[in-house]
């Protein structure tokens, strides 16, 4: 009969079999979900070019350099729409992401702890509103309070210039920004709160022990070196406005035509495919429509990589900072 000390090292030996054989398993399911997810995604690109397909045939590169949407003529063209998903996207983080940091810096910095805790909940709060809620809301209340008080003083005084000129309808690329920019500041704002949290009290000491006043410190320590952290919570604020279906389409105006004025009705590539997708009176029409889609993809990867480009380019400068100091 083997000894005790054999038998016990042969147990040790069939629990580390029995340890490597269950890492190698949980290695290979992990390897084979995220394989999944990069083959789901690969198939839904193929099956959305091969259904758009028709169109790109059709039309080539005048599909994306003409504004022309026309089902009764056969005529499609998306610069219009590529326009106006860019415009209000754009126009909704200017006016979300100054919101959104100050906010996240009162909340973290400055408000007392009975204060931020109930006031970010309910900031957070925001994000659970559904997108229907928003553009009800922005089509009832918002769009008459700015057809009666905000832009009949912007036509007045600044009409003048181009951004501003044209009647004052209410709804619109004005609209349509204001409501985007609300739904995306939750996203931004609770983003950055968690950002700055990860800045050591170290830094922030260091900062006012040499004599740095509250807003410098909070400059210098808590918002430059969060930068790219902030720029990342950005890029995720953008991907929701890119992409927002209906809250746009009930304030947008929904008119596929390329104008400056802010306040002329637009239409983006999403409230598009929401209004007509149901309704295409042609396989060509539903084609195009299908390729709107295609190419919503396509400008949201570009946008994302150029946002994900600046990032690295911040955290490559902040370290050759870091290392010369």
């Amino acid at each position: 009969m083997p000894s005790q000390g054999r038998m016990r090292r042969l147990y040790k030996a069939s629990k580390r079999r029995e340890i490597h054989l269950s890492d190698r398993l949980f290695y290979y399911l992990l390897k084979i979900s995220s394989w999944m997810l990069v083959g789901l995604l690969l198939l839904m690109v193929v099956l959305i070019l091969k259904m758009s397909w028709p169109a790109f045939q059709s039309f080539g590169w005048r599909f994306i350099t003409t504004n022309e949407w026309n089902s009764v003529t056969s005529e499609f063209g998306a610069l219009a729409l590529i326009y106006g998903t860019v415009v209000s996207s754009l126009m909704a983080l200017a006016l979300a992401m100054p919101v959104s940091v100050g906010t996240a810096l009162f909340l973290n910095e400055l408000a007392p702890r009975w204060l931020s805790i109930p006031l970010g909940f309910l900031v957070e709060m925001l994000a659970a509103i559904p997108s229907i809620v928003y553009g009800l809301w922005g089509l009832f209340i918002l769009a008459p309070f700015l057809r009666n008080y905000v832009q009949p003083p912007l036509v007045e005084n600044l009409g003048f210039l181009p951004l501003f000129e044209g009647p004052p309808l209410g709804v619109g690329m004005m609209a349509a920004g204001v409501v985007l920019a609300i739904m995306i500041m939750p996203t931004i704002t609770s983003i950055c709160r968690e950002i700055f949290k990860t800045v050591p009290t170290a830094n922030r000491e260091a900062a006012l022990g040499l004599g740095a006043t509250r807003w410098e410190m909070l400059k210098l320590a808590v918002l430059k070196s969060s930068q790219a952290g902030i720029l990342g919570a950005t890029i995720l604020g953008l991907g929701r406005a890119l992409g927002e279906t209906m809250a746009v389409t009930m304030v947008i105006g929904n008119n596929p035509d390329i104008k400056v004025s802010i306040m002329a009705s637009a239409q983006t590539m999403a409230s598009i495919l929401a209004n007509q997708y149901a309704e295409a009176d042609s396989d060509l029409h539903l084609a195009a429509l299908t390729a709107v889609g295609f190419t919503l993809f396509l400008v949201s990867l570009a946008i994302n990589g150029l946002a994900r480009f600046v990032v690295w380019r911040i955290n490559f400068r902040f370290r050759g900072q870091a290392s010369g100091l």
